[in-house]
């Protein structure tokens, strides 16, 4: 029994490991993209002048159920309700957003990108995909092919799935 209970052990001290080694070099593909281009993609969400918990707030905003309840903007983000009515305060100050009361509850305020907001998380979203096809672009075809594969794998779990439609939408107009 106690061999059994070792190995066990053993064993999910191994996957733990495993998994580790897989996060940090999946990280380092994901910094080397983002650092690619010499940090287009970090320098134009720089150039914005938005804090981070608004950068993620606006493409928060950008999803599909525009105009978005602020829980679900908060549920979307990771951040608590406080922080994310924090976020579009500056969205709104800047004209990037705006807030209304939902026309069936009033204690529902639902968020809106202004046409400016809509303009820079396509800005943006275009200045991302830019950045990940020169990546694309310089795989080798064995790369590609192993990256297809497990980016279509991947592309398959809804919650990504949900997120590819949204980007993919805002990165063809």
């Amino acid at each position: 029994m106690e061999a059994t209970a070792a190995a066990a052990s053993a064993s999910d001290r191994q996957a733990a490991a495993d998994e580790r080694e897989l996060a940090l070099r999946f990280g380092a593909v994901l910094l080397y993209v983002l650092g690619s281009d010499d940090g287009g993609v970090v320098r134009a969400i720089d150039e914005t002048g938005l804090a981070f918990a608004e950068m993620k707030t606006l493409f928060a905003i950008a999803g599909p159920d525009e105009p978005a309840p602020m829980k679900s903007v908060a549920e979307r983000t990771g951040l608590s309700l406080p922080s994310a009515s924090r976020a579009v305060d500056g969205l709104v100050k800047r004209g990037i957003a705006t807030r209304v009361e939902d026309t069936h509850d009033r204690r529902v305020r639902r968020v809106s990108l202004t046409r400016n907001g809509r303009e820079l998380a396509d800005r943006l979203t275009a200045a991302r995909v830019a950045g990940l096809e020169r990546f694309v672009g310089s795989l080798s075809g064995a790369e590609r092919r192993k990256l297809e594969s497990a980016v279509a794998a991947l592309v398959e779990r809804e919650d990504i799935a949900r997120i590819y439609r949204s980007h993919a939408r805002r990165a063809r107009r």
